[in-house]
């Protein structure tokens, strides 16, 4: 199994008496992109600003490569590399001279080292140039290099799409996956760009009101709540299709919607199943719609925001 670089373990804030974190509990390993998603106020920022020491827990444990951050601060924070929002630059400076200079102020930072991440993050034929000529995905990927001197095991990246086009965004996912695929980093990365999250991220964890409502691989949890079945049938097969799914234990909710589809909840993996118990009834099936979920679906569902009605994968029925 893969090292964990960050543990989060029951997380609590509170802020004019007020619980802002209530129970926040994740890991983080290395070689991953971490989502971190949750709607406006559910304390997104508040976590990011204890993970980085610039809000003290008032409950928990935080966890860097092994490290306290409270008990021994300097060790675990020398592993965290982090950008908040935009990154702030020297604008009238060359982007080399801006981490000459951050690696001036770090110390032990080589020459050998600032060429290494120009040329990760791809900026070695603009390097030299004034960073205020610098397109804003091009200063994100120098906060990254910046981020990445002085050889951190944890990158944290708050909304680091923020007002790229969608040259910059695609630009921005390939240097965040190359930097957890190829460098084995675990990144850690807060979004409301559900979209890019789920192209981006390995696994996420999803909270709401200070709590963590679901963690997981992206694609688990939204194969977890994919779970509904649209039955298209011939003319007048309806009655007899709810009786028929109501008597699966494969199902677990059947209802008709206005164009008299059936729509049930079930286990997808037993459509098979459904499909012959329908048609050993003498129910006619056109049509067989597997409902799987986008992120955004899921994220509305879990954090109360109601739901779309997701993709649609047509399968093939039985007349």
């Amino acid at each position: 199994m893969a090292e964990v670089v960050l543990s989060v373990t029951h997380l609590q804030k509170r802020m004019g008496g007020k619980p802002i974190i209530e129970d926040i509990t994740f890991d983080v390993y290395a070689g991953e992109v971490f989502g971190f998603l949750g709607p406006n106020g559910a304390g997104k920022t508040t976590t990011i600003r204890m993970l980085t020491g610039l809000a003290s827990a008032d409950g928990g444990h935080i966890l860097i490569d092994g490290h306290s951050l409270v008990d021994r601060f300097p060790e675990a924070i020398r592993q965290v590399g982090c950008i908040v929002e935009n990154p702030e630059m020297y604008k009238f400076m060359s982007g080399r001279e801006n981490l000459e200079h951050y690696a001036r102020m770090s110390g032990g930072i080589s020459a050998e080292r600032i060429e290494e991440v120009i040329r990760f993050v791809d900026l070695w034929q603009a390097i030299d140039d004034k960073v205020k000529t610098y397109s804003l995905g091009m200063r994100q990927r120098l906060g990254i290099a910046q981020a990445l001197l002085h050889r951190p095991k944890l990158l944290i990246l708050d909304e680091p799409t923020n007002g790229l086009d969608p040259a910059g965004i695609r630009e921005l996912r390939r240097t965040i996956r190359r930097l957890a695929q190829e460098e084995g980093l675990a990144v850690f990365v807060s979004s409301h760009l559900l979209s890019e999250i789920e192209l981006m991220c390995d696994r996420v964890a999803i909270i709401n009101k200070g709590k963590v409502i679901s963690v997981g691989f992206v694609r688990e949890l939204m194969e977890r709540y994919a779970d509904q079945v649209d039955w298209q049938l011939t003319e007048g097969g309806q009655e007899k299709a709810v009786e028929v799914l109501n008597r699966l234990s494969s199902v677990t909710e059947v209802w008709t919607l206005p164009d008299g589809t059936i729509r049930c909840k079930m286990d997808v993996e037993r459509i098979d199943e459904a499909n012959k118990a329908l048609v050993d009834a003498h129910v006619g099936v056109v049509q067989i719609v597997s409902r799987s979920v986008t992120l955004e679906d899921l994220f509305l569902l879990l954090t109360g925001g109601g739901a779309s009605d997701g993709r649609q994968h047509a399968a093939s029925g039985t007349k």
